[in-house]
């Protein structure tokens, strides 16, 4: 099928590669099919891209790519709802938001995309915890007394 994008104009999808959403995203209860697209030549990033709008999509990327300690518990709803029993099920994204110069970009570690990849379903999960923000630093700090 041939869905318009935000950023890559007209692009072929396979249909095994929708994303569900039962509930929508925050914000786009609506928008309950995605599908994720490769950025050319950007191997970190990828973009969100609803399949029913091509305005709304998001770039994202995995997040563990740049904070290597992230880590969060799923509740035990959460598993259920998405089918989820093998960790190796689960997929993690983080939503980046652009900005100029590039370094003072954000990614959202407060609220990841989980997706249950063999199933292809997912929902956007609001941590119960302080200890992420939804506009951590894209390039991360460098803890005290460490050297890069």
């Amino acid at each position: 099928m041939n869905i318009q994008t935000k950023y890559l104009s007209e692009v072929e999808i396979e249909e095994n590669k929708l994303i569900h959403f039962p509930f929508g995203l925050p914000g786009f209860a609506e928008e309950t099919e995605f599908v994720l697209l490769d950025l050319p030549e950007n191997p970190v990033f990828q973009i969100l891209q609803s399949v029913k709008s091509a305005e709304i999509a998001f770039i994202v990327t995995n997040p563990y790519q740049l904070y290597q300690k992230y880590t969060f518990h799923l509740e035990e709803s959460l598993l259920e709802n998405l089918h989820i029993n093998d960790e190796k099920e689960v997929a993690v994204l983080s939503i980046v938001t652009l900005k100029n110069p590039f370094h003072t970009s954000t990614l959202n570690l407060k609220a990841p995309i989980i997706i249950n990849s063999n199933l292809k379903q997912g929902k956007q999960y609001i941590l119960n915890t302080e200890e992420y923000s939804s506009q951590a630093p894209i390039v991360p700090p460098i803890p005290e007394g460490e050297v890069k």
